[in-house]
């Protein structure tokens, strides 16, 4: 089964609460990384990534000082990196999965 901008959702917000609960102040997150781990990814033609990269640029906070490390040409793919700062702002960070 492919997964849905939720599926997406929920790890992100997993992996970013996860990096808080152990004292980080940020963590880059990778596209493809998210992507393969979830599932679903099995090269150019069978994939979800421009929903997994909408979800990545959608949490980001810039006036938290998220910021985009590497982005792919075309915006969207699997190179796309995103550092987003700890502890997220108000409540938008899930308990990690």
């Amino acid at each position: 089964m492919m997964p849905t901008a939720e599926d997406f959702r929920q790890a992100l917000q997993g992996y970013l609460a996860e990096a808080a609960a152990d004292g980080r102040t940020s963590v880059e997150v990778n596209a493809g990384h998210l992507h393969r781990v979830l599932g679903g990814y099995s090269g150019p033609q069978h994939h979800r990534l421009p929903i997994c990269c909408s979800v990545m640029r959608a949490e980001m906070d810039a006036a938290s000082g998220d910021e985009i490390t590497q982005e792919p040409s075309a915006g969207m793919g699997a190179s796309l990196t995103i550092r987003y700062v700890l502890p997220r702002p108000g409540s938008r960070t899930l308990k990690a999965i």
